[in-house]
């Protein structure tokens, strides 16, 4: 199973960046995925989270409004738009996959998976 983000670089503050996240070796449809960052000296936080059909969606606080979560099935592709960028959102950011037979809380880190290597979002003011 491989998880390959895509789609992080420098943007000022009140821009915009798409993440890309590209699954192979599973059957994607079978799973939820999230999006998780990490600041430097700061734990892997929860920011956006899609069912593994697309109707049902979470998202941390401070993003509401702002990201917005998707996916495309029939590419095993899940996005991250993020918009109205601000300098507390950088982070690397990292895709997650958990079967979709889970019902539990998706904001523990622990509960996925699978992940991504990660891609490097930098918010400049």
């Amino acid at each position: 199973v491989q998880l390959q983000a895509s789609g992080g670089g420098l943007v000022q503050a009140g821009g915009s960046l798409r993440l890309s996240c590209v699954a192979s070796g599973l059957t994607f449809s079978n799973y939820a995925m999230a999006w998780f960052r990490q600041a430097p000296l700061k734990e892997r936080e929860f920011v956006a989270r899609i069912s593994w059909g697309g109707g049902s969606l979470d998202y941390e606080d401070s993003v509401k409004g702002r990201f917005t979560i998707s996916r495309d099935n029939a590419k095993n592709t899940v996005y991250l738009q993020m918009n109205s960028l601000k300098p507390e959102d950088t982070a690397v950011y990292f895709c997650a996959a958990v079967g979709s037979g889970y019902t539990g809380s998706y904001f523990n880190p622990t509960i996925y998976d699978y992940w991504g290597q990660g891609t490097l979002v930098t918010v400049s003011s």
